[in-house]
């Protein structure tokens, strides 16, 4: 079986279909995950700030109905898992992009599973923030958003970049499911030549590719939490 996969001419197979399909797919992978990632902080942003500073000893209480209410969806969201949201998505997505199928219309799929995963892992790097400089702004009279966007926000700027870094991570993982709904990128050529056409070599490269992209990702990830951190500058 392993000398069929690694012949000779399986590796021709693999290198023309790397000429013609693989550098269009590595765009199509990193389109749809920035993409995603962009939208899925824009949404989990706010809504990490608000699991934070909308509870009872926060600095913007909210209702407990609505805290309730808002840990309940994101809870729900997290727990339906990505194959199943992405077919539930469909109509969704039919709606915004005029199509469920695709590379563009992956994405809302992507996002939803995303926001959530998102305003938790913002959640958790807001409760590392020392609740005695939240103390010291609040005594000197700042308001609850002065405190969120000149407190809570730039003292966990490190802790925020490494836990995106693990967002960004985690949607690329989710992009190459995609590929089992049409959508394209190097999910789809591993699913396409590996699983429908028994390609395996061709799905070894795509797998390669989607490695690299990883280490990629959390090594920039990585520098940029570190450069921002205050505490390891001298």
């Amino acid at each position: 079986m392993y000398d069929k996969v690694f012949s000779s001419q399986a590796f021709a197979e693999a290198m023309t279909v790397m000429q013609n399909e693989f550098l269009f797919a590595l765009w199509e992978t990193i389109y749809v995950t920035v993409v995603a990632t962009a939208f899925a902080i824009v949404i989990g942003l706010p809504l990490g700030i608000l699991l934070v500073a909308g509870e009872k000893d926060g600095v913007l209480p909210l209702p407990k109905s609505l805290m309730g209410i808002l840990n309940i969806i994101i809870n729900l969201l997290r727990s339906i898992p990505f194959l199943i949201l992405m077919i539930m998505a469909f109509p969704l997505a039919r709606l915004i992009v005029g199509t469920a199928v695709g590379t563009t219309a992956s994405i809302i799929p992507l996002v939803i599973a995303a926001f959530p995963f998102v305003a938790r892992l913002v959640e958790s790097s807001l409760r590392e923030v020392n609740p005695n400089i939240i103390e010291a702004a609040q005594s000197m009279g700042a308001s609850p958003f002065q405190i969120i966007t000149k407190v809570l926000i730039p003292e966990s700027i490190p802790s925020l970049i490494s836990n995106f870094t693990i967002a960004i991570t985690t949607i690329l993982g989710y992009s190459a499911m995609s590929g089992i709904i049409g959508g394209g990128g190097l999910g789809k050529i591993a699913i396409n030549y590996g699983y429908y056409r028994y390609k395996y070599l061709i799905m070894l490269f795509a797998v390669i590719l989607l490695i690299i992209l990883v280490q990629v990702f959390q090594s920039v990830g990585t520098y940029a939490a570190t450069k921002s951190d205050k505490r390891l500058k001298r």
